[in-house]
């Protein structure tokens, strides 16, 4: 019996020992534009792998591009990481272009996926067009980046250099023949059963062997603030919370009680200020949004004929088209979204002001501010006080002089709940 136990105990340590030998890999997925947010994604995994002993993290790319800043800290933490780090271009139909191809060279082993492409990595201008000299700068020390990586990672960075200089983009077979990746494969699957045994150079130096065999794959969830900045990160996201936002504030304002619209505003703004700053803003275009908004007050306020809206509406299209120097069309705001958001935002903040403004401008028909000017008549005599007859009550009032029952008065004043008044001049002509 003991021997059974003590043969039945060793199964189990040999299983143990098995499951713990068995290789980790942390799987990280960048899926959309390259943003700080990026970053702190990769930060965050790469430590995740350190701690628990993994044998590589996989970056799972499927990109336009995005931010050069972001793109270089990206690169820094994933070079730097004692972890060594596959770069996958998936799924078939994917690509990496852009600030994707730096991060997909950066990879200790450069993988694309059948059916994918990268490239284009021509570094593009923010906001106002660059002059030759500083555009040529920009050129060059994107280039020289991009050939400092591919020669640590033993690449063709002289074709590298092309997708820079040139835009050049590649399909994973042409990427493959003229040694920009190293493997081409169809899944994970394939792609770990071609790692495993394989030894790559590090960005230091050292030189490791890779080993994934049975080696299972733990997908690194974002956290709660990941997931919603990088749901919200598309500047065209940002601009619809802030216009739904500042619509709920200032409808809060207007009819103070409401509480929802306050409350639902203030979150959509605070959403989309915080998309915001994940992103380059053009200060140009924030100041034309503080232009439409002025323009739309004065409209409210001066008759204009709709010339004062009409300028803010246009001043809004452009600002909000302005507001974000995205260097690939993904990160700036579409003239369809500006569009789109601006003309109702026109109409509906116009209307509201105008409708605040004429209910400013009204004379007050309630409380005791509503009874100055009202007519009335005089049940009593008034010598000097008396009783009158006012907007269907009676109340006790007064008069500066005698004032005969039947007459006519007028309301000129009131204190507390005595009325002041003062007789009507007959006007019959008889």
């Amino acid at each position: 019996m003991s021997s059974s136990s003590a043969a039945f105990a060793a199964l189990l340590s040999l299983l143990a020992g098995s499951a713990a030998a068995a290789p980790k890999v942390i799987a990280v997925d960048i899926d959309g534009m390259v943003h700080p947010v990026t970053t702190e994604i990769v930060s965050s995994a790469l430590e995740r792998a350190q701690r628990q002993g993994a044998s590589l993290v996989l970056l799972r790319l499927n990109t336009p591009g995005g931010l050069m800043d972001a793109m270089r800290e990206t690169i820094e933490k994933m070079v730097a990481s004692p972890v060594p780090v596959i770069t996958y271009v998936a799924p078939s139909g994917g690509r990496s272009a852009s600030a994707g191809f730096f991060l997909l060279e950066a990879g200790d082993v450069a993988v694309m996926a059948p059916g994918t492409n990268t490239g284009a990595a021509h570094p593009v201008a923010m906001g106002a067009e660059m002059d030759a000299v500083m555009k040529q700068k920009v050129e060059n020390d994107a280039a020289a980046y991009l050939r400092s990586i591919c020669s640590k990672r033993g690449r063709n960075s002289t074709l590298a250099e092309s997708a820079v200089r040139e835009s050049k983009s590649f399909t994973e077979k042409e990427a493959l023949d003229q040694h920009l990746i190293d493997l081409v494969a169809p899944n994970e699957e394939e792609l770990l059963r071609a790692l495993d045994g394989r030894e790559i150079t590090r960005f230091n130096g050292a030189r490791q062997t890779l080993h994934t065999a049975g080696a299972t794959i733990e997908v690194y969830e974002k956290n709660l603030r990941q997931r919603i900045i990088s749901a919200i990160a598309d500047p065209n996201i940002a601009l619809v919370l802030l216009v739904l936002g500042a619509l709920g504030i200032y409808a809060e304002f207007s009819s103070p009680g409401l509480i929802a619209p306050g409350v639902l505003g203030v979150i959509a703004v605070l959403l989309g200020l915080s998309a915001l700053s994940v992103l380059p803003i053009n200060w140009l275009g924030a100041a034309l949004l503080i232009t439409a908004v002025t323009l739309f007050v004065l409209e409210a306020k001066f008759t204009s004929h709709g010339i004062l809206g009409l300028g803010g509406a246009i001043a809004m299209v452009l600002g909000a088209v302005m507001l974000v120097n995205g260097p690939i069309p993904e990160m700036r705001i579409h003239w369809g979204t500006a569009i789109g958001l601006a003309l109702p935002f026109s109409a509906i903040t116009v209307l509201l002001l105008s409708l605040a403004v004429r209910a400013r401008r009204n004379k007050v028909a309630t409380g005791g501010e509503g009874m100055i000017g009202q007519i009335g008549a005089a049940v009593t005599e008034l010598s000097p006080e008396g009783k009158v007859f006012v907007h269907g009550e009676y109340w006790d009032a007064v008069a500066p002089g005698p004032v005969v029952s039947g007459a006519r008065v007028r309301v000129v004043g009131i204190d507390k709940l005595k009325l002041t008044v003062e007789p009507v001049p007959d006007q019959s002509g008889g």
